[in-house]
């Protein structure tokens, strides 16, 4: 007998309809196989597809999928899923934060009122900080040089939740130059702690941007995501600890070249050398819901 799975898709770290990063939210995944979970995420061929199941340690729990695996912690479904359970009434208007279980454990969730609209702020793990790598051994992968580094940084994996690759770059310019050469890339992952890279550099986009980024992968996950919130979190320990930020409060830029313009308000919680967690927010619009029959 076909099961109805209910489902909504959102756009998340905007509240603009069709910017941001998309994000395919199935409200009851508690009758699915995680081989039928991956399947569902192959087929939408997004970033991330979220899946939301009852819990017994928290309010919910979600399970998040590229097209390739599943992925312990990540920022945008976490919006998308805010934005969903808001959208069909399993959390009410007046909730202003709730418990949400994922495989890398339990985050908090706040929820704000904004000029704009609801603010969504996920509290991201406390970041560990994992190897060290060479440009010689990094850059190529990415059609760049050694010299397109920022001066004086290190590239290192950074996690919050889900190991994520730093690789901060000079400026802009080097951020457009970008080519990736998937069998580097490949190998260096193979060989690699992390599970996906994000380049940055130390320049908005916007004269409010702190930070501008680019985040990739490999088929069959999608090329390039349009805006990483979980990497942007370790971006945010990252920038802190090596003192590359001023302050632990900023506003991170995303996916403007690829026509979908994101953005997040991130905050560092501690001092650079002993960090506490992250917090990454933004905002998250509904733009279709619907029923899929399995």
């Amino acid at each position: 007998m076909p099961r109805n799975l209910s489902f909504m898709w959102v756009d998340a770290f905007t509240h603009t309809p069709l910017a941001g990063n998309p994000c395919l939210v199935i409200l009851n995944g508690e009758s699915l196989t995680e081989a039928e979970m991956q399947a569902i995420a192959r087929e939408a061929n997004l970033s991330e597809t979220a899946f939301v199941l009852p819990s017994e340690v928290a309010r919910f729990r979600a399970r998040y999928f590229t097209p390739a695996e599943e992925i312990p912690l990540a920022g945008h479904p976490t919006l998308a899923v805010t934005r969903a359970l808001l959208d069909s009434g399993r959390l009410s208007p007046d909730d202003t934060d709730f418990s949400l279980q994922l495989q890398a454990g339990v985050v908090q969730v706040a929820i704000s009122a904004a000029a704009d609209g609801l603010a969504f702020t996920m509290t991201q793990k406390k970041p560990g900080f994992g190897r060290t790598y060479t440009p010689e051994e990094v850059m190529p992968a990415f059609g760049l040089s050694p010299e397109d580094m920022l001066p004086g940084a290190v590239i290192q994996t950074v996690s919050t939740g889900t190991p994520q690759l730093m690789v901060p770059v000079r400026d802009l310019d080097v951020l457009r130059r970008i080519v990736l050469n998937t069998a580097l890339y490949v190998q260096l992952r193979k060989t690699g702690d992390f599970f996906s890279p994000h380049h940055f550099c130390v320049q908005g986009i916007s004269a409010e941007g702190r930070t501008f980024a680019r985040h990739f992968g490999t088929p069959p996950d999608t090329a390039e995501d349009p805006f990483t919130g979980s990497a942007t979190g370790g971006m945010a320990a990252y920038l802190w600890h090596h003192r590359l930020i001023a302050a632990p409060r900023f506003i991170a830029e995303q996916g403007h070249w690829m026509g979908r313009p994101g953005r997040a308000y991130v905050e560092v919680i501690g001092n650079p050398d002993a960090m506490e967690a992250v917090k990454v927010g933004g905002h998250a619009v509904t733009i279709m819901r619907g029923d899929m029959q399995l």
